[in-house]
C-alpha cells in the first residue's frame, strides 16, 4: 500500500524575511510606496498627518489578527454582516384565484376505516428483522 505525507501546519504562512510572511511584506511595502509619495506631493503637515494614519491601518492590516483570522478578513466579514438585513419579513399577499385553490386542496378527504392489524408473532419479527439486517437476501419461508 502506497504511503502519502498529510501536510500539517497548512494555516501557517511562510516567511520571507525572519518573522514578516509575503502578505505583510506586500502591505508594509505598498504603505510605503503611498508614504514617499505623500512626500513627494503634499506639505509637511499633511505628510505628517497622512504617515500616522496609512502607517497605523498597514501596521494593524500587516500584523493584527482577530481569533486566529488576519484583520483583513475581519472587515469583509463585518462588511457582509452590515450588508445583510438583520429582519426579514415575510409578507406574501394572495389573490382569489390562489386562495380558491388552497381552499379547494384542503378539503376534508373521508378516509377508509384502517383494517385491524394483527399482531406479529415472535418467529415473525425474527425473519423481519433478519430480511432488514440481510438487506434483502434472506428469504422467510
Amino acid at each position: 500500500m502506497q504511503q502519502f505525507v498529510v501536510p500539517q501546519f497548512i494555516d501557517v504562512e511562510d516567511k520571507i524575511f525572519g518573522p514578516i510572511t509575503a502578505r505583510q511584506f506586500v502591505i508594509l511595502l505598498v504603505a510605503t510606496l503611498i508614504i514617499f509619495l505623500t512626500y513627494k506631493l503634499a506639505d509637511i503637515t499633511l505628510f505628517i498627518f497622512l504617515t500616522l494614519v496609512i502607517g497605523g491601518l498597514a501596521l494593524v492590516f500587516a500584523f493584527v489578527k482577530v481569533n486566529g483570522q488576519p484583520f483583513h478578513y475581519v472587515i469583509l466579514s463585518m462588511i457582509q454582516t452590515l450588508r445583510r438585513p438583520s429582519l426579514r419579513v415575510w409578507n406574501k399577499t394572495f389573490d382569489k384565484s390562489e386562495l380558491t385553490h388552497y381552499r379547494e386542496e384542503s378539503k376534508v378527504v373521508v378516509v377508509e376505516k384502517i383494517k385491524r392489524v394483527p399482531k406479529l408473532s415472535y418467529s415473525r419479527i425474527r425473519d423481519l428483522s433478519l430480511v432488514v439486517n440481510t438487506g434483502g437476501y434472506y428469504k422467510p419461508e
